[in-house]
Formats: structure tokens, C-alpha cells, sequence
């Protein structure tokens, strides 16, 4: 499943745990989930796919840290 982190509304964010969720929904490195954290948090939208065996863990671990996302299909 694909979706798109559109942003982080978030007062005061996180980094550190985003990019650890970002890390292990999407099974990308911590280099780039570190990344897609400053890309997140700077306004820009980030496109990341998860396993659809995760998608409702990684889902509420998103909303948890307030970050706004939609599903690409």
C-alpha cells in the first residue's frame, strides 16, 4: 500500500520518533527515514509504501504523531 505523508500538525514534533516510525512501517534505512522526517516537517509531502499485512499498526502509529496522511492506490 502506497500513501502519501502530506504533513505534521504536530505543536512540537517529534523527530526522532517519526523517522523511527517512518523507519519501521516502511522498511527503508534510518539514513532516509531521517530524510523523509526533514521533508515531512519542512511542508513537502513524502511517498512511502508499506506492507499491507502492517497497514492498520502503521496507520494508527501514524495518527498517534498527528502526521496527516492519504492513501494512494
Amino acid at each position: 500500500m502506497n500513501i502519501n505523508l502530506l504533513s505534521c500538525d504536530a505543536q512540537r514534533p517529534d523527530k526522532r520518533a517519526i523517522a523511527k516510525c517512518i523507519a519501521e512501517i516502511s522498511n527503508v534505512g534510518d539514513s532516509l527515514a531521517n530524510e523523509f522526517t526533514e521533508i515531512l516537517l519542512e511542508g513537502d509531502p513524502v511517498d512511502i509504501e508499506i506492507a499491507d499485512k502492517n497497514s492498520g499498526s502503521a496507520l494508527r502509529a501514524l495518527r498517534k504523531l498527528d502526521i496527516d496522511y492519504e492513501i494512494v492506490e
